[in-house]
């Protein structure tokens, strides 16, 4: 069970003053006890002596039976047992008011907390405009409230700055891309029509890739879009098209495709298997191999054999623009492995790389 703090410092309130109390009962019964015998015994015995010398007939006692001591004993444990009952009984109740008391001053003090939280969990890209604007006298909590919404002001100047960035390359890069295709419908019209398909399917899917990365870019809670996605008819598809360049190095490919299907963006998700593939053939060896695995438990794992990698820099790989050990820059640009972490998180998944014994990589990728 999960204890709020305000429920935490209520029962911390009540355990104090009964804590307290406790002590302060113990103390008042030792100290009324050591007096109150002592007290009772001069009252008593002072009485006694006034009783005896009375000249009244009707008042003097033929026989005296009790001492003074005894009765102030007698009456002083009579009072110490009444003080202690009704402590024992006066202790819980008070408790359960500090308890009580404890709740409402803890709600009280915790609410601008509240408040902070609620707005942290309703702010997201397109509302942070708001501020937390916290009233009160100046405190530990305004200074958050303060620190919060200064934060939120660099959060704001960044996230506007990042949209127009990403308005200016998606026009800078679909525009070379426009261009390419007009080259190629008007430039190549009287060559081989299938060449000609190749070069506008790859320039459709290039920018439909932008599209998709941009779309990635501008969200800061993942995708908008999901719809099932056959992973291993991807990866079919992705090896089909490199089927030539499999044969030209000579690699051997182990298949183990099982039905996959993950809910998310086709063209993203292509992506990612493109990369994982292609990054598996440019940095392998001739004569190596090439494993490909999918299982709706395990995802997507990609193996190939390579020049040895540094356990210790394989985390490294999925950072932009770095490359492990014998990687040259003529070999891609850096960002394979980096783009397909973000097609990953964006898809809520996550993706695993390890150094194979004896060189190359192993790429596990695994979605929710």
């Amino acid at each position: 069970m999960r204890l709020t703090v305000r429920t935490r410092l209520a029962a911390l309130y009540g355990v104090l003053v009964f804590a307290a109390g406790l002590v302060l009962m113990v103390v008042v019964y030792l100290l009324v006890g050591n007096n109150l015998v002592a007290q009772l015994s001069s009252a008593v015995g002072a009485k006694a002596i006034v009783f005896a010398g009375s000249t009244s007939a009707e008042l003097v006692p033929t026989e005296v039976t009790v001492t003074p001591g005894e009765v102030a004993e007698v009456s002083s444990q009579t009072v110490l047992d009444k003080l202690l009952v009704v402590s024992a009984v006066s202790l819980p109740v008070l408790a359960v008011l500090a308890i009580a008391v404890g709740w409402w001053v803890s709600g009280r003090v915790l609410r601008p907390l509240h408040q902070i939280s609620a707005t942290a969990r309703r702010l997201s890209s397109d509302n942070l405009h708001e501020r937390i604007a916290l009233s009160g006298p100046p405190d530990e909590l305004t200074e958050l409230a303060g620190t919060f919404d200064d934060m939120l002001a660099r959060l704001e100047a960044a996230f506007e700055s990042q949209r127009r960035f990403i308005a200016n390359a998606s026009h800078e890069l679909r525009t070379p891309l426009a261009i390419q295709r007009a080259a190629v419908q008007i430039g190549l019209a009287d060559a081989d029509p299938d060449v000609v398909d190749k070069l506008l399917a790859a320039n459709r899917r290039s920018e439909r890739l932008i599209d998709g990365l941009l779309l990635l870019a501008r969200s800061d809670r993942g995708l908008e879009h999901r719809e099932p996605v056959a992973l291993h008819v991807l990866v079919e598809e992705q090896l089909a098209e490199q089927a030539e360049a499999i044969e030209r190095r000579r690699l051997t490919v182990t298949e183990q495709l099982a039905a996959c299907e993950v809910l998310g963006d086709p063209m993203l998700l292509r992506q990612l298997v493109g990369n994982l593939v292609g990054n598996a053939l440019r940095h392998n060896v001739d004569g190596g191999e090439l494993r490909v695995r999918t299982d709706p438990a395990r995802g997507l794992v990609v193996s190939n054999s390579g020049p040895p990698l540094d356990p210790d820099q394989v985390a490294e790989l999925f950072e932009p623009f770095r490359r492990g050990g014998g990687r040259t820059s003529d070999e891609g640009t850096g960002l394979g492995l980096s783009i397909v972490q973000s097609i990953v998180r964006a898809h809520g998944g996550r993706v695993h790389a390890k150094a194979r014994r004896g060189g190359g990589l192993t790429v596990r990728v695994e979605f929710t």
